[in-house]
């Protein structure tokens, strides 16, 4: 039995459409991550960490960020010795905002060290805002954690 040219143009038509509704709806079954909940207010506020970002750059150096098998040390310039640290340390993951880990900031000897069991082994951007002595600093650096 021989089909058509028309049953033919019928079937591949079919194949599309139920090609396209699966595309549809494993589209809609994809788990998307914002930035943040809140990005909106966030973004209103984006010139103090702008202005943050200035300061920091008129630093001597900027932060040293590295990792070893043990730990993520965040090392402060030199402008930062014996002087009042406080803030917070943000880890982001652009794959999963589960991974996501806030740390204050408790420097010792000018250096912060974080356990790298607290973190996954994927990429970060680390965001790093701080205050000494009333002036705001920001820096944004990105890690690779791998085992």
């Amino acid at each position: 039995m021989k089909i058509g040219w028309g049953w033919k143009i019928a079937g591949l038509y079919s194949i599309f459409v139920v090609l396209i509704l699966i595309l549809v709806i494993k589209a809609n079954n994809q788990h998307i991550d914002l930035v943040s909940k809140d990005y909106y207010d966030a973004e209103v506020g984006y010139q103090k960490v702008l202005d943050a970002g200035k300061n920091q750059a008129s630093l001597s150096k900027s932060l040293n960020i590295h990792a070893n098998s043990s730990d993520v040390v965040i090392e402060f310039p030199d402008e930062f010795k014996s002087k009042v640290l406080t803030g917070d340390i943000q880890f982001y993951a652009p794959v999963n905002s589960e991974w996501d880990r806030t740390f204050k900031i408790n420097a010792q000897n000018n250096t912060f060290s974080i356990p790298r069991n607290d973190l996954k082994n994927t990429r970060y951007t680390i965001k790093i805002s701080c205050v000494v002595d009333g002036k705001n600093y920001y820096q944004e650096s990105d890690i690779y954690l791998h085992s």
